[in-house]
Formats: structure tokens, sequence, C-alpha cells
């Protein structure tokens, strides 16, 4: 397994990104001065720990985006040796054990001077959560937004989808993306299929493979960048369109329903 990786700020709060599982991604967020931390989907609660006892931390509070268990399995434990508070998206928190407070679409969570807005991003699953920190300009997208993808419609379909990244496109360029799973280099070969005369995706999936070759995350990655790259944020761009056009895709619909081809493509792309 990959060693944790960190990013820090001058205002006192670091990242760290924890890597669980295969492929899964941990946040572990601290306030440096005060020893406290925060964690979002923690998949694994030994990974925590680990990340915990080697900084000196106490654990806080726990973020779930949503039920699936990769993002939710280490809270029983984490909340049991440390009693930190659950929290999680309302419309599933009949399925998340232990849950402490259930929250929605413009609700806040804090930590520390930090304060979170809650955005709800169905699709992925009917009751999907992201969490934007502008004061650390990161936003917790668990499966919804990934770098130069999109999550699987599990439990939602293409309009909720699409709805919900139109909502995380709006924040700010300068937004840093945190998601829950180290995809962006399997991400990157169907963007190219779709658009390989772009020089700044063909650049960023240069750079993706180079770093997955030394071990290392493709992640945190600007909202700017994936604007201009990400093929499920761009469906309603008409010189993406154009391209789509070319690859067989019906592009005189509506936007929500080009999404939805492509998310069923992206699903059978193989390469």
């Amino acid at each position: 397994m990959l060693a944790p990786f960190w990013h820090s700020w001058d205002m006192g709060f670091s990242i760290d990104l924890l890597p669980a599982s295969a492929d899964n991604y941990i946040y572990l967020v601290s306030d440096v001065a005060l020893g406290l931390a925060m964690v979002v989907d923690p998949g694994d609660a030994d990974v925590v720990k680990r990340a915990l006892q080697k900084k000196d931390l106490h654990l806080a509070l726990i973020l779930n985006t949503h039920h699936h268990s990769d993002h939710t399995a280490g809270n029983a434990k984490l909340q049991h040796d440390y009693g930190a508070p659950i929290i999680g998206p309302s419309k599933e928190a009949h399925r998340i054990e232990g849950i402490s407070r259930s929250v929605d679409e413009g609700d806040f969570v804090t930590f520390s001077d930090l304060r979170g807005h809650v955005i709800e991003t169905p699709g992925h699953t009917m009751g999907s959560l992201s969490y934007y920190f502008p004061e650390l300009k990161a936003l917790f997208s668990g499966d919804t937004l990934f770098s130069l993808g999109c999550g699987r419609l599990f439990e939602g379909n293409g309009a909720q989808m699409w709805s919900s990244l139109l909502k995380l496109r709006a924040l700010p360029d300068d937004t840093q993306i945190y998601c829950g799973h180290e995809y962006t280099e399997r991400n990157a070969g169907f963007a190219l299929m779709l658009d390989k005369d772009n020089e700044a995706l063909k650049a960023r999936a240069e750079e993706v493979a180079a770093l997955r070759k030394k071990g290392l995350p493709t992640l945190p990655v600007s909202l700017a960048q994936e604007k201009a790259i990400n093929p499920f944020l761009r469906v309603d761009d008409p010189a993406f369109q154009k391209m789509l056009q070319k690859n067989g895709f019906p592009t005189d619909v509506d936007p929500a329903a080009i999404f939805g081809s492509l998310r069923a493509a992206k699903d059978r792309f193989t390469k």
C-alpha cells in the first residue's frame, strides 16, 4: 500500500491523502496547532489510526460523502476509539451505522475554524454529498466528480448526475478537488479517445502517467483544469459537442441526455 501524501497550508491546516484498499483515498484534515483532525470517508480505520498516531492527532470529526462501505467501513471503530461524531447525508442516514448528525443541501459542517458547505450531489447514490471548504479551497467530492471522470450511476440517473456536476462546476476555479479514488489514468484513456487533439488533455495524461509510474497520486487537481479537459464537465460546450458528434454521439438533445450517453459509453470502455 502506498504511504500517505501530505499537502500543507500556511494557515495551519494540512490535508493528508491516505491510500486505502485498491484505489481509495481517505482524507485527513488536521489543525496542526490544536492537534485535532477531521477524516473524510474512512473506509479503513487502521489506515487512519496510523496517520493519527504518526502526527500525534486526536480525531474530532468523521465526514461521509455516501454510504458505500469503502467510504464508511472504518466509521464504527474510529468512533469507538476517539468518540468522534459521524456526519453524513440525511437521505442515507439509515444506511450509515452510528451516524450522529445528518445533513442536507445548504447545511454547514464545522471543524476548528473551518466551515464546510454541504452540497447534495446525487447520481452515484441517491443521497451522495460533497463538502466544500472555501478556507482550504478544497472540495471533497466522494464518488461524484473524479479527475477526468465522474462516478458510476449506481442508484441515480444521468439527469441527476449532470445536475450535481453543474453545482460543482460552478465553484471557484481555484478549488482543489479531492475525490474518492485514484481513477485518473484510466479516465484519461477514455477522455483522449473522445478529444485526442486537446493539447491540455494530452499534457495532463502525460503528467498522470509519470506520476503513477512513480507511485504518486494524481490529486488534488484544480477545478479550472478539469473544466478544460474533463469530458463529463463539457457536454454543454459546443466545441466539445462537435468532437462527440465525430465519435458517433447524438448531440441534438439536451446536455443531460448527452451526458447520459457519454456515461454509458464510459461504462463499456475497456482500454
